[in-house]
């Protein structure tokens, strides 16, 4: 040390000197551990600024992750209405007070699209009261005509229906003959098929409650109680076990599937409390494989692996998951045969840099995104094709974009001190690498599909629905509840 070296400059006598030589090797030794201690003290205040600002960000930010978002203000929707009205009341006023002053052009209305093709027209025809000129008195003669639309809507309408089965008899042979019953979802109930459509798609693809249905069709002077409506979903969930059967196992002839959890609030009948139970969504591949688009919610008391693995039984292909433990026994079980192929989700990957940025406006989080968006363009660029150009789009595009960018989180990541955000973003990249390089030639970037198709979930949760899988009257399995069968209709 250079401060020991020059104590033997310093005329000192030993004693003095040795005395010296220990008082500075233990402030260097204090200067080290002070060091150390405002090292990790920093660390723990990034973590926690970082934690703090994305919670922040969470609860009173937006929640949209794209860079440049496009704001729409929530009360843009009334507003148009109110501007609406007020133009309607202003071109009444003048049309009512004329006035010498040269009128503003009318303004076209944004974004007002023509009427869909495929809706029925009724057509009115207003001709004028007189085919005779009010001048002269002739015949007028057509040019031409004005056409406007107006779009309507029609009620949910009741109605009932009669079915009348006339019996003969014979009175050789002493027999009656009638036609036979015909089938019904409900053997002996009142409601037919449409009614029955029309509350399960009103509730779970509208999310209205039953009380609200049974309100509307108070309007109409039917009497639906609420334990009647719920009966009735509860009785169409048992008729279309058959359908989700069916379409399980479509779903798992496919190579490859997203799946994904979340959490819903169940109502534990007897304690006047909820607690927490979870739908798996398991989704097909449209974009690797031909067919149509599959979703499967499978209603669950837990979140623990055991639920995917009874859903996905001997299924063996690849399996786009978070980086949730509960997964991971997938990918090395050998008890059925052979473990599934574990593909990694590169939004999650990306929203540990996004969360970083938004927090401390991060250069590396930045030049990551940069990165990342560079890959989201390429999908975006392949979207139309064919799967096989598709494939090969990603393999000309994709691949070495995926090699630089591990190429620069392995050096990036050499030079960043560990224990911060900015190592655990980068950490959780390149350790979800394999999965990731799985991914070019197969499916998506991202489980974002998943996202998009449970969002009838999130408004579930939103309108405060509480699903109830052991009330009375509700005759599916445990592990199955009805409501975990209608889901698959959202």
């Amino acid at each position: 040390m250079k401060l020991l070296a020059e104590l033997d400059n310093l005329d000192l006598d030993p004693v003095a000197k040795s005395q010296v030589a220990a008082m500075v090797q233990t402030l260097l030794a204090q200067v080290e551990r002070d060091a150390k201690t405002i090292q990790a003290k920093d660390l723990k205040i990034e973590a926690l600024t970082h934690e703090l600002a994305h919670i922040r960000r969470i609860r009173f930010g937006v929640k949209s992750e794209t860079l440049s978002p496009l704001q729409r203000d929530v009360f843009e929707e009334t507003w148009n209405t109110d501007l609406s009205a007020i133009e309607a009341e202003v071109e009444q006023l003048q049309d009512d007070r004329p006035t010498n002053t040269v009128a503003k052009p009318k303004r076209p209305r944004a974004g007002r699209q023509p009427l869909p093709d495929h809706l029925p027209r009724i057509e009115h025809r207003h001709e004028p009261a007189s085919c005779s000129c009010g001048r002269c008195g002739k015949d007028l003669v057509k040019i031409g005509e004005d056409i406007t639309e107006q779009l309507d809507v029609e009620p949910a309408k009741f109605f009932v229906h009669r079915h009348i089965r006339p019996q003969y008899a014979c009175r050789a042979c002493e027999t009656v003959t009638a036609a036979p019953i015909p089938p019904a979802v409900i053997d002996g109930g009142m409601a037919a098929v449409g009614l029955l459509a029309w509350v399960v798609v009103s509730k779970y693809q509208d999310h209205l409650p039953l009380y609200r249905l049974e309100q509307i069709a108070a309007r109409d002077n039917v009497i639906l109680s609420r334990s009647t409506l719920a009966d009735w979903v509860g009785r169409v969930g048992v008729a279309l076990q058959p359908l989700v059967d069916r379409l399980t196992w479509h779903l798992l002839q496919g190579n490859t599937l997203h799946a994904d959890e979340t959490p819903v609030a169940q109502l534990d009948p007897g304690s006047g409390k909820t607690r927490k139970a979870y739908l798996w969504a398991y989704r097909s591949n449209d974009l690797a494989e031909a067919g149509p688009r599959l979703i499967v919610f499978d209603y669950r008391k837990g979140r623990g692996g055991e639920h995917a693995r009874q859903f996905l039984g001997a299924w063996q292909g690849h399996l786009m998951v978070d980086d949730y433990a509960g997964y991971k026994a997938l990918f090395t079980d050998t008890g059925n045969g052979g473990a599934c192929t574990e593909l990694a989700c590169f939004a999650h990957a990306r929203r540990k840099f996004y969360d970083l940025h938004q927090a401390n406006q991060s250069p590396m989080a930045w030049e990551a995104l940069q990165r990342i968006s560079v890959l989201y363009a390429i999908e975006a660029e392949g979207k139309a094709l064919d799967i096989g150009a598709r494939q090969q789009l990603r393999a000309e595009k994709s691949q070495p974009q995926l090699h630089a960018f591990h190429d620069w989180l392995v050096q990036t990541r050499t030079g960043t001190a560990p224990g911060g955000a900015s190592a655990k973003a980068l950490d959780y990249t390149l350790k979800r690498w394999p999965a990731v390089m799985r991914k070019p030639d197969i499916c998506r970037l991202t489980t974002t599909p998943w996202k998009t198709a449970s969002a009838p979930l999130r408004w579930e949760r939103k309108i405060g629905f509480l699903p109830v899988p052991n009330a009375r009257g509700n005759v599916p399995p445990p592990s199955r509840p009805y409501w975990g069968r209608l889901s698959l209709m959202a």
